[in-house]
């Protein structure tokens, strides 16, 4: 995994970010953006960042990951 893909992504304040059903939603001031989520990726929302994490130990895992 890259080394960019290891560090967590910090959420701006006046931005939530749900995380729901292979969901992911942001909303913001500018408006509101839905994308599905990888299942090679596991994404968890800890106290306003963002961490990413391969679902498990495959090759393509690590490329979306990164």
């Amino acid at each position: 995994m890259s080394r960019v893909g290891k560090l967590p992504v910090t959420v701006p304040a006046g931005v939530e970010v749900s995380i729901q059903a292979g969901q992911i939603s942001v909303k913001g001031t500018g408006g509101t953006l839905q994308l599905a989520q990888n299942s090679l990726v596991n994404i968890q929302n800890e106290a306003g960042k963002l961490s990413f994490k391969p679902a498990n130990d495959s090759r393509e895992a690590d490329a979306m990951t990164g």
